[in-house]
């Protein structure tokens, strides 16, 4: 009879694994050696995302110890701001965070369907690491390349934060959570976000971040913002899997802070996309002014509505110049 396997033992290995190297340290010795106060340590682990340690838990690793003053040292050196430090933790900490929960699944999901053992599973594990941080730090790369280059390159207005926000949402979501099954629903909004990253790329905006059955996307013009717009409802459209879409989009002065977009202008295109009838595009006013004359799109002006934060809100159809009329 085969003897049982050491649960306990391939955890820890595991663990170990993933971490780096073995839990060594309890967070009063963990701040000790990195040189900094345990207020200021729990309170970037806190900001990361992770719950509190007891005091005489030994629950770091020399990686915790490295990160920590690392990140003393980029504040030290004033590329940090004491301030944002806190800030910065938490957007890297749900950042990853999302990432990680995407590729645990997907990890497990492999393992459900093969027939390794648990020792072959920390071995397969300990191969893909690598890899991954790789394959990770290669895209960050590029897309800090990409943003060096669009500010050196950017207009007075770029400098200032004019952008265009547009908002994507799905049609009647509520309606298709209750009717779907979890995979079929899955499938969805992974076709959704797939479709809307390609299309905002190929057109020169960035999807700043994907809620469900929502879309916030940031292109550097008007006009590209109208382009990305209109192809996405082309692409939905085209697509017998995915439903309608409603799309809002406003320009202007945004601040970006931290990979995020905030300001009167989200609000705005946020608002517009609540009015918009399925497979439209809206615009606010200055969106639409500062298309006014551009070849490629036609501009139609619409009733006046009253939307939550704005009584009298006048909302733009956008289209092609060669399309049907709105």
């Amino acid at each position: 009879m085969a003897p049982e396997p050491d649960l306990a033992g391939v955890q820890r290995e595991f663990e170990r694994t993933l971490l780096g190297g073995e839990r060594k340290f309890t967070r009063v010795q963990v701040s000790e050696r990195a040189g900094i106060s345990t207020e200021r340590a729990e309170r970037m682990w806190h900001a990361l995302g992770f719950a509190t340690v007891p005091d005489d838990e030994v629950a770091f690793t020399d990686d915790d110890v490295e990160a920590l003053r690392l990140v003393a040292a980029l504040e030290d050196d004033g590329f940090i701001e004491p301030e944002m430090e806190s800030s910065l933790a938490r957007k890297l900490g749900q950042t990853q965070s999302r990432l990680a929960s995407w590729q645990s699944a997907m990890f497990l999901e492999f393992l459900g369907g093969s027939k390794l053992s648990p020792e072959e599973s920390i071995e397969v594990a300990g191969l893909l690491l690598p890899a991954m941080e790789r394959l990770q730090t290669y895209v960050w790369r590029r897309h800090l390349a990409a943003a060096a280059g669009r500010a050196v390159a950017g207009s007075d207005e770029l400098a200032r934060g004019v952008r265009a926000v547009g908002f994507a949402d799905i049609v009647s979501y509520t309606r298709l959570t209750r009717r779907l099954t979890e995979a079929e629903l899955g499938e969805l909004i992974e076709r959704f976000e797939g479709t809307a990253a390609d299309v905002v790329a190929l057109n020169g905006g960035r999807v700043i971040k994907s809620i469900g059955d929502e879309v916030l996307f940031v292109t550097d013009t008007a006009a590209q913002g109208a382009a990305v717009a209109l192809a996405l409802q082309d692409a939905v459209s085209a697509d017998p899997d995915l439903p309608e879409l409603r799309i809002g989009l406003a320009y202007g002065t945004i601040l970006i802070r931290l990979g995020d977009v905030y300001g009167e202008v989200v609000n705005l295109a946020a608002r517009l996309t609540t009015e918009c009838k399925p497979g439209r595009v809206l615009a606010d006013r200055e969106l639409a002014a500062a298309l006014d004359g551009h070849p490629a799109y036609t501009i139609h002006r619409l009733r006046r509505v009253a939307v939550r934060g704005y009584r009298h809100l006048v909302p733009y159809a956008i289209q092609r110049a060669d399309g049907p009329p709105a």
